[in-house]
């Protein structure tokens, strides 16, 4: 195949969903050996343009080319045996079965097979895993392994069924530094080897380092593709939403403030040892370190919900003990957790029913009866208040953007005028406007309201521009305190990796 014919092309692609135009006239082609950066808001078109590339979905206007050639209809079966994958954010993997059995599992169903050769097999996953120089158990349960090993089972997977383009939906959303580098790594040495990647990714200075070129979309439509030496964080994040995105810090020095929560030497044997802070009346204290590290362990203990095996916890200066996350909502501490869907929404009920669940006795009358009027009242008063862009009060919350949807789980610990709120990971997932509009609801919270929160992050950017002070964790303890204006970006990842 001639190097200059892309591996695919979408040739003036424009989608609608009812009204709504989800792609307009879009051009999107990936040349072999190249890995090609796909970035936009939440809503920008661009989980929808992935779908009509794997065929899943059909346009209804424009055309589609794998490897020059025209494709009349693609369907999911046709892109798989061309060679387009697909890795998404669950990896679609069975974690009951072994890591060769994922790995070879689509050949046995395609060919409906009925006996299995496990030496071949296993042979044939060990030569996989050597064209990318893994280290894996080929009989090891996929369930057993941690995240980062399971992402490279899934790009095995791909490998196996002769990929010629694989498609990164947010990659690294779970991993540490360490693991982001070494998939890096695998991506280059398979670009080497000729296969082509999108990488699609709300973290632009990993869509940076790791891509060739960049597509941005913005409201369907492409707003260009882009040498990434043209570009640059700031040029990135102005051309994906229309505005310039600060990366000043955002908070002045906090006067002098009551303190309103203390730890000392809280221990949890296996998760974090000796672990003691303050946090003051509107400081917003960031909590940085590896996955693993401890850190959402002590906010789940602050939060009632893993008793420590020793230590101290007080509020406002006197000693309390949580057997629960009653006792600490009872004390005035709300948690929005870092896993959004499985742990903050219930995702088909409606958004006024995820925003009050944590108030519904304030919403019940003396008769026990639950007031459907004030409950919907509420909610839309928290809807426009909080900017959450929804459709209704009463449509499924799964129908809202993750930004948004981040928005509904904040509200409702913020209904119950918290004196403190724990936010884990909480633009996790969610595009660069949404981030900021989060990072502005914590500061007005802080600064209007009083609260103290302790705001726990995976990216240093994020905590030197919203935090007055930065605690670093790893290996279950803090290591080191930092002000923003003591540390530079670089030198806190250096701190927190080791």
């Amino acid at each position: 195949m001639p190097e200059k014919l892309p591996v695919i092309r979408l040739a003036h692609i424009t989608k609608r969903y009812g009204g709504v135009v989800a792609l307009r006239d879009v051009e999107f082609s990936v040349l072999p050996r190249e890995v090609h950066g796909l970035v936009g808001e939440n809503g920008s078109g661009k989980s929808t343009l992935v779908k009509i590339a794997t065929g899943v979905v059909q346009p209804e206007e424009g055309e589609i080319f794998i490897e020059g050639q025209k494709i009349s209809r693609l369907t999911p079966y046709l892109a798989f045996k061309r060679g387009i994958h697909v890795v998404h954010q669950d990896l679609s993997l069975f974690p009951n079965l072994s890591v060769a059995e994922n790995i070879f599992a689509h050949e046995y169903i395609e060919r409906n097979r009925s006996f299995v050769v496990w030496q071949d097999m296993e042979r044939q996953a060990l030569e996989v895993l050597g064209r990318l120089g893994v280290e894996l158990d080929p009989r090891e349960i996929v369930g057993r392994l941690s995240f980062a090993d399971q992402q490279l089972v899934a790009i095995c997977r791909a490998i196996a069924s002769s990929a010629k383009l694989i498609i990164l939906d947010e990659p690294t959303s779970s991993l540490t530094f360490r693991e982001v580098q070494r998939l890096f790594g695998f991506i280059r040495e398979l670009k080497a080897q000729g296969i082509a990647f999108v990488f699609i990714s709300h973290r632009l200075d990993e869509v940076l380092e790791i891509s060739d070129v960049v597509t941005v979309l913005r409201d369907g439509v492409n707003i260009g593709t882009f040498p990434k030496g043209e570009l640059t964080k700031a040029r990135l994040s102005f051309l994906m939403t229309g505005r310039e995105i600060t990366t000043e810090s955002l908070v002045a020095d906090l006067p002098e403030a009551r303190e309103i929560l203390r730890v000392e030497r809280l221990t949890r044997r296996g998760e974090y040892a000796d672990v003691s802070f303050t946090l003051h009346q509107g400081e917003i204290l960031g909590l940085i370190g590896p996955r693993g590290s401890g850190r959402t362990e002590v906010a789940l203990t602050i939060f009632g919900l893993r008793p420590p095996d020793s230590g101290k916890i007080f509020l406002e200066g006197k000693e309390v003990v949580f057997h629960s996350n009653r006792d600490a909502i009872r004390h005035g501490i709300g948690y929005v957790p870092e896993n959004r869907l499985l742990q903050g929404l219930v995702l088909d009920q409606p958004v006024a029913d995820n925003i009050t669940v944590t108030i519904l006795g304030e919403l019940v009358s003396r008769f026990g009866f639950l007031h459907p009027s004030r409950k919907i009242a509420v909610a839309e008063r928290a809807i426009r208040d909080f900017g959450i862009k929804a459709p209704a009060a009463d449509a499924p919350v799964r129908s809202l953007s993750g930004g948004n949807q981040q928005k509904v789980v904040l509200s409702r610990w913020i209904l119950t005028a918290p004196k403190i709120l724990i936010l884990d990971t909480p633009t996790h997932g969610v595009d660069v406007a949404a981030k900021e509009s989060i990072y502005e609801m914590a500061l007005g919270l802080a600064r209007e309201r009083g609260i103290g929160i302790l705001f726990i992050s995976d990216e240093e950017h994020e905590v030197l521009k919203v935090c007055h002070r930065i605690l670093v964790m790893r290996e279950g303890r803090i290591v080191r305190e930092y002000r923003p204006s003591e540390v530079t970006e670089e030198a806190l990842r250096q701190e927190i990796v080791g």
